[in-house]
């Protein structure tokens, strides 16, 4: 018979993303809405150990829902990997009386999150929060359609500069090991050529493409490339390579950096948010454990927390050959 759940914890861990504080708000007032307490966890996993926790309302998180990071702090625990770390955030969640475990964060946190389920059997959920969009089981993650659309104004702006000075920009953007950022943000800004790390353009078809650019006559160009990109070693390596082999361009570089991460959330991210933190609840409240709440073909559905962590989110081909149309 499933645990009766009467008080749940909601950390987020790992690095923040746009929608984290509008997902506790869901999970704090879908407590409130079944009659449970909701204690918020401070700093992740660490505070999960030090028991730095404080208990949540329904009107503790109003005007949260536009902010961005998380008002519930972030941290990576190095003690939480040994085995006397996640012993000690057992001993305090037991102290405090809680009962279930809702995790916001991207695989590193799910990976924590599994391993304190098998030793403890201590129900957990876990909703994803990362630019990245690089967890499987959901088409979205937290923060992803924010940091798109961060992506694609800032280009805008960049492409100003490009044409009034006839100047070829580099513009490298978060992703990890992933291309979803450049790739979606590429084609929505308009970029002449889009450099992931799942697909491996190469030196030569990249200067090809770019001679042909300028042949059709073109007088700027925007290039964005995913930080994970292998092309390179680094983006201002790339550079000095394309003006050695290309001198008619004049190449100028744009790391984009953390900016990505933060902001107020898309319309997007706090909808999606919201139905995130309703489902976590509400499932533990059905006995379910161990599960990502995700966005598959628009619904919210469940995904084995080990599947999340393990699968690998494919690259979508049909925006690939978008981008190679778009870009003639």
């Amino acid at each position: 018979m499933p645990k009766t759940i009467k008080k749940v914890g909601v950390l987020t861990s790992g690095g923040d993303s746009p929608g984290m504080n509008a997902a506790i708000r869901s999970v704090v007032r879908t407590c409130a809405f079944h009659n449970i307490q909701c204690v918020g966890i401070y700093r992740g996993y660490q505070g999960m150990i030090e028991g730095d926790f404080k208990e949540m309302g329904a009107r503790s998180v109003h005007n949260i829902i536009n902010k961005g990071g998380t008002i519930l702090k972030s941290a990576r625990s190095k003690e939480f990997m040994t085995t006397e770390g996640r012993e000690k955030a057992h001993e305090q969640l037991v102290k405090t009386g809680v009962d279930a475990l809702v995790v916001i964060g991207g695989d590193g946190s799910f990976t924590g999150a599994e391993i304190f389920n098998k030793e403890f059997n201590f129900p957990v959920m876990g909703i994803p929060g990362t630019i990245d969009n690089d967890i499987f089981g959901t088409s979205h993650t937290l923060g992803y359609d924010t940091a798109l659309n961060t992506v694609v104004d800032v280009i805008d702006k960049i492409r100003d500069t490009a044409s009034s000075h006839n100047r070829l920009f580099f513009v490298e953007v978060m992703g990890r090991d992933a291309g979803h950022i450049a790739l979606n943000a590429g084609i929505g800004a308009g970029a002449e050529e889009i450099l992931i790390p799942e697909e491996d353009l190469g030196l030569d078809r990249l200067l090809d493409s770019l001679k042909k650019s300028k042949a059709s006559g073109k007088s700027s160009s925007i290039v964005v490339i995913a930080e994970g990109d292998k092309i390179g070693k680094n983006v201002f390596e790339l550079k000095d390579y394309v003006e050695a082999n290309l001198p008619e361009y004049e190449v100028r570089v744009s790391v984009l950096g953390h900016m990505q991460r933060g902001g107020s959330p898309s319309c997007y991210d706090r909808v999606l948010a919201s139905r995130l933190g309703v489902k976590a609840v509400e499932s533990l409240l059905e006995g379910k454990s161990n599960f990502m709440v995700g966005m598959i073909n628009d619904k919210v559905a469940l995904t084995p927390l080990l599947q999340a962590i393990k699968g690998h989110t494919e690259i979508d081909r049909e925006l690939l050959r978008v981008s190679e149309i778009m870009s003639i």
